[in-house]
């Protein structure tokens, strides 16, 4: 999804949590004092995030691990942020901001499905913020217009390294939840030709 330009600038987080707990159906995200609108996904988007969060799911059956897709809103204390990435994912104990549990601190993997609106800060400003959480291990950015997923992963010094996946017959090992995704099931039923 898409960040669009900021609405009623300069609110405090909490003022700006009110708001999305009153009002559910129409999320926004915060940054520091400001408020961005979000548009809504297209059908390969909503494709891609049911196809990898199915296999996260069911590779992690069992075990004190959690996927959460879309709904999940997140708390970036160190940037005074509040996002809702499109995946995140944990393995261990969940910490909340409160009694409420909509809003988790500690994801140790977090993906986003690109798309040409949300592409530059998904990779930018967006990435920057996610760096910040001590618990992220792995940052997933998946294209919903040809086959291409990219995985940054947070080496034990800190350094972030990028691995690139094209081809279907591709396997991404995710260490933090320690889970793998097959390319040929991220992008099961997405039709890049009608676009």
């Amino acid at each position: 999804m898409s960040s669009l330009p900021a609405l009623n600038p300069e609110i405090t987080f909490d003022d700006w949590l009110t708001g999305e707990r009153v009002s559910p159906d129409q999320r926004t995200e915060f940054v520091s004092g400001e408020v961005f609108a979000m548009s809504g996904g297209t059908a390969e988007h909503n494709a891609i995030l049911t196809n990898i969060s199915g296999q996260l799911w069911s590779q992690t059956k069992g075990r004190r691990c959690w996927v959460y897709a879309s709904g999940m809103k997140l708390r970036i204390q160190q940037a005074d942020a509040g996002k809702y990435p499109d995946l995140m994912a944990l393995c261990g104990e969940q910490a909340f901001h409160d009694e409420r549990r909509d809003l988790l601190l500690n994801p140790s993997l977090i993906g986003e499905v690109l798309s040409k609106s949300t592409e530059g800060d998904d990779r930018g400003e967006k990435f920057a913020l996610y760096r910040r959480i001590p618990s992220l291990r792995d940052y997933l950015l998946v294209s919903q217009h040809r086959v291409l997923v990219e995985l940054y992963s947070r080496e034990s010094d800190g350094r972030w390294i990028l691995g690139s996946y094209e081809h279907l017959a591709d396997r991404i090992r995710l260490e933090s939840i320690d889970c793998t995704l097959a390319l040929d099931e991220v992008y099961d039923k997405v039709d890049f030709c009608s676009r």
